[in-house]
């Protein structure tokens, strides 16, 4: 096998081991070096778990967000900095007002975004801060906040994440999750394909299948490896140390393909009911969301995403006109009342799963405690095609909530929305303080 197509097989795993650039050699075109995170040693007693919410076509600004705007600092509010009011009364939106039957168990973030412009483009890097045509300018290319802590816990549970979300609509389906090789997840569709990736026992032959995999991509680190430590008598003693920096994240790589293969004989969950049959994205919505919760409460994955948008039909609503089309109202008032209908009936969904969550229980107590849900969009104005002030909600995970963390678009010292991911992810348990473009936790969170 050429070294072109093993680099590629391991890429089709979601693996990159590129070697860093070695002062002591020539120059020549190698991979970049990536450093990975660890989870926290010592012992938890609850399991942390993070389920990410992705709208493609965002929320319609005059109905979603509070009226209240950041000067207007009431008796409730707390200024934590001049550009930071927190308040603990939040006049719902329009669409956002099934909110209000949460509101103890959320916090609100306004005006926070990743700084990009690209319209329906920019969208696909909401979990992750970065564009995919830039991914090739960082190092950890457009990684998504769900795969950087599915990688912490690698082996931990038969799924390191699931990524659900469609495979038609605008720019050909779901692209809410990435790997650190730049990759789009491919998302499980429906709720049959959930419900079967769950349920259903895999037949022998996908397990050989799934064994021979893992077989070749050992022997495909055994053959990098192996190239490696030849090149080690090239090297002055400085770039030694990043070849071993090097080889200790392959090894790593081979603990996660050991962890994998530990799942292969472990026989699935018994399925609660029978299995479902994809019907359309509106009536399957409240299904993936408690195929979801089935999900954590088994402890098959404790990391979710989901998108909705590529096939979500207002006429399987009872409304006529496309999402899309919609979404473009033109500032008629028509098409505006349409999508208010759309949206609710999305943020309605969402207060149902979280619901779902806090009256589900493992031996740990509510899966809601141990769960920390964001909702939101990578688009904040469709009919503009901005990027600017996303829509975030985040729910449950035993953090701080009831109230509104309001940041002002226009202050000096606004930090970027990779900040709030940096804070969920050091609640899950990764030892970090760095994501994509991010300059620390956010501020007012803890």
């Amino acid at each position: 096998m050429s070294s072109f197509s093993r680099r590629n097989a391991l890429r089709a795993a979601g693996i990159s081991i590129g070697l860093p650039t070695f002062a002591s050699l020539p120059k020549r075109s190698v991979g970049a070096s990536e450093t990975g995170a660890s989870i926290s040693d010592g012992p938890k007693t609850q399991k942390r778990r993070m389920v990410c919410i992705g709208n493609m076509l965002g929320f319609y600004p005059g109905a979603f967000w509070p009226s209240t705007s950041t000067e207007d600092a009431g008796p409730d509010a707390n200024r934590l900095s001049k550009g930071l009011v927190e308040r603990a009364t939040i006049p719902f939106g329009q669409s956002s007002r099934s909110l209000s039957q949460i509101s103890n168990q959320m916090t609100l973030v306004s005006g926070l975004d990743h700084g990009l412009k690209g319209g329906h483009f920019a969208i696909h890097a909401f979990l992750s801060g970065v564009r995919q045509v830039d991914a090739h300018t960082m190092p950890m290319a457009n990684i998504t906040v769900d795969q950087f802590a599915a990688q912490s816990i690698p082996g931990v549970t038969r799924f390191p994440a699931l990524t659900i979300g469609s495979e038609s609509g605008i720019h050909g389906g779901c692209q809410l999750s990435w790997t650190r090789s730049g990759t789009r997840v491919p998302p499980i569709p429906g709720p049959q394909q959930l419900f079967e990736t769950l349920f259903v026992g895999t037949d022998p032959k996908k397990k050989q299948a799934a064994a021979e995999q893992i077989g070749l991509q050992n022997s495909i680190l055994d053959v990098v490896l192996g190239n490696a430590k030849d090149l080690k008598r090239q090297l002055n003693s400085q770039d030694q140390q990043k070849l071993e920096e090097y080889l200790t994240s392959v090894r790593d790589v081979e603990q996660r393909l050991k962890l994998r293969r530990n799942w292969i004989d472990v026989p699935k969950p018994k399925a609660p009911f029978a299995a479902p049959r994809n019907r359309n994205m509106v009536e399957d919505l409240p299904l993936l969301y408690d195929l979801i919760v089935l999900a954590l409460q088994t402890d098959s994955t404790r990391i979710a995403t989901l998108e909705i948008g590529g096939d979500f039909n207002p006429n399987d609503l009872g409304i006529q006109g496309g999402y899309h089309a919609l979404s473009h109202h033109g500032q008629r008032q028509e098409n505006i009342d349409k999508l208010i209908a759309i949206e609710s009936y999305q943020v309605e969904q969402y207060v149902r799963f979280i619901q779902k969550l806090d009256e589900t229980f493992d031996e740990n107590g509510s899966l809601l405690d141990q769960t920390a849900v964001l909702f939101g969009s990578g688009m904040g104005n469709a009919n503009s095609h901005t990027n600017s002030n996303l829509p975030i909600v985040v729910a449950g995970g035993g953090g701080r909530h009831g109230r509104w963390l309001d940041f002002d678009e226009r202050a000096s010292d606004r930090p970027p929305l990779t900040n709030l991911f940096v804070s969920m992810l050091q609640e899950f348990g990764v030892e970090t303080d760095q994501f994509a473009n991010s300059t620390g936790t956010l501020r007012g969170w803890a």
